[in-house]
Parts: C-alpha cells; structure tokens; sequence
C-alpha cells in the first residue's frame, strides 16, 4: 500500500511539474511572441492568471484538461508564426549569401567584408567570388568566448590553394534596434543567417574590435574531400535560407547545433552533450582526434588563442596567414 501511494504522489508531481512547465513556457511564448508588442504582457498576465484560477478554483480532473488545452492552443499558435526574409535588417545583416554551384566551378554572391574602425562603426561591403573546389584542401574551427566558459560561438573557416579563406558564421539575422538575447533565442525572436565572409571581417571583428572575447583557431583533421563536403553543406544550406527564411533557435538551430543538422540524418556525428555546451567543444574534437593531439590539451588551447596575433595584423593583406603562424598541425 506505502508502495502503491508513493507512486501516486510522485506520479501527481510529475504531471503537475509538467503542466507547470508548459504553463510557464506559453506565457513566455506569449510575452516574447505576440505580433503586437504593447499587447505582449497583458496577454501574458491573462494567460498565467487564468491558469492560476483554474488550478484554485476548478475541480482536480479539470484542471489538468484546461491547462493541456490551453497549452496546445499556445503551442499551434506559436508553431504557425512565419520567418521573413522582408525586415527592416542591421546593415550587416540585410544581404544574404548565396551560391551557384556547377560541379567544380562554386561561385558564391554577397562575401561581405565589413571595413571597421570601432564595433559599431562600420562600412558594410560585398563581393562576389570563383573558387575551384578542388582546390579547398583545409577547413579551421574558431571557437569565440566572451563569457561563460560553457559556451562559445562557433565559426568555420575554409582553405584555398593560394592562401584564400572563406568563413562560415551561423547566426542571429538582427534587425535595427535589436540586440541578442539568449533567453529570447528559445522562441521566435530571431531569423537564422549563414554569414559568408572574409576573416577579415568575420574572425578581426572579434580579435581586435570587441572588447572582452578570446578567439581560438583549431586546425580540423579532415581530408580534402571532408572539407568539400562540409563546404557544399553550408552553401545548400545558404541558397535554402535565401529562399526559405527559417527561425534561428538557441538550442535546436544555433552556430554549433545547425552545422551538425545540415547533414543528413544518416552521416551525423554522434550526438553528445559538448555539442549544445559548445564552450567544451575543442574537448570532444581533442577526443575524438579531430584536430591536433601531440600536445596536452590545455597546452594546445594556449597555442590556439589567436587575439595577440591578430591584434598587430589588423589591416594586413595577410591577415589569415599571421593568425595562423604557430598554429600545431593537426596531422602531426
């Protein structure tokens, strides 16, 4: 019988934990996600009161119904709320890559190459660029802290014959007067963008021009034939988003989380926690002998922390080669 009522009682906790937990993210998706912004909290402050009378004052059997009920109300609403490509965009963000690919010729639209003087002070250029596929042969990983060691935004880099390199960057698209927020990154606050850009603009910003964030450079271990692979997924994955906005989410769609789902199913990594507390990521990479191993791990990091070369390289045509002297081989 004690049995049979401890069963009871934790099972009534977990349903109720459950109902509460959805209770508390309709709101929240009601607060972040309401079209018409003055309305956000008041229809946010219904919602909750209404659930908090129910569950005070209607019978036990009903207050699970109206609070599931209410939740998939909240829930199909939320799930029908449409991205756009059509907002007034931050100038670094209004024009999207893209790429025409033709076998072995892969011309890619729109590289943007911002010119800075300060991290808010900018002139925002593009161009557009050939590479010969078959000449990619490298592909680098950045990891950038500027906070928690847990988590960090991740970048890809991609290595021609003649020293070009093209850089990867998945991220929020901004529009004006819009900050991030991770908290807001959990609903749908923001579109996701694939930033196609020089080093120059992409890995210098955040060297030389924000305050307060470590840039780490790994060398991938991976065959030329990996690195084209890798490439032609994020450029797919640029031409869909260009035609087919998509939300950007902090845990399912981010910079880490989206380069391991734009593969198909089939030919993923495996999945393991350090993808989504990607600040540990290099961890894994280390494990799993991804980039270079003949040195301890914490001696590596150090060797890979790029901000003092970077820093006297700022407007170097070579700006990609210096970052990159000293860098351990990932083959040795």
């Amino acid at each position: 019988m004690k049995s049979k009522k401890l069963l009871r009682v934790v099972g009534g906790a977990l349903v109720w934990g459950g109902l509460g937990l959805v209770t508390l993210w309709a709101t929240a998706a009601i607060y972040f996600d309401a079209r018409i912004v003055w309305l956000r909290l008041p229809l946010a402050a219904v919602y909750a009161s209404g659930i908090l009378a129910v569950w005070i004052w209607v019978g036990r059997p009903w207050k699970a119904v109206v609070t599931g009920t209410s939740f998939a109300v909240v829930l199909i609403w939320w799930l029908f709320l449409h991205p756009s490509n059509s907002r007034d965009w931050l100038p670094d963000a209004a024009v999207l890559p893209y790429a025409d690919i033709a076998g072995n010729r892969i011309t890619i639209h729109n590289i943007r190459n911002c010119d800075y003087r300060a991290e808010t002070d900018f002139d925002v250029r593009h161009h557009d660029k050939t590479f010969e596929l078959d000449k990619l042969h490298t592909t680098d990983l950045y990891l950038v802290y500027w906070g928690s060691p847990n988590i960090a935004h991740t970048m890809v880099s991609f290595g021609f014959d003649g020293g070009d390199y093209v850089c990867m960057s998945i991220e929020t698209r901004k529009e004006k007067g819009e900050g991030y927020s991770a908290v807001k990154g959990l609903f749908r606050q923001f579109e996701l963008m694939y930033i196609i850009a020089d080093e120059r603009d992409l890995v210098r910003l955040r060297t030389n021009y924000r305050q307060g964030e470590d840039v780490y450079l790994y060398r991938a271990r991976m065959t030329p034939e990996q690195s084209r692979t890798l490439f032609l997924d994020y450029l797919r994955r640029a031409n869909e988003l260009r035609e087919r906005p998509e939300w950007y989410n902090a845990l399912t769609d981010n910079c880490t989380t989206a380069i391991r789902t734009q593969r198909a199913a089939a030919e993923r990594a495996p999945w393991n926690w350090r993808i989504l507390l990607n600040g540990h990521l290099d961890e894994l990479l280390y494990e799993r002998a991804m980039i270079a191993t003949n040195l301890p791990l914490a001696e590596l990091k150090k060797q890979c922390l790029i901000n003092a070369r970077a820093r006297p390289a700022d407007k170097s045509a070579d700006f990609s080669q210096r970052i990159r002297q000293g860098l351990p081989d990932p083959n040795l």
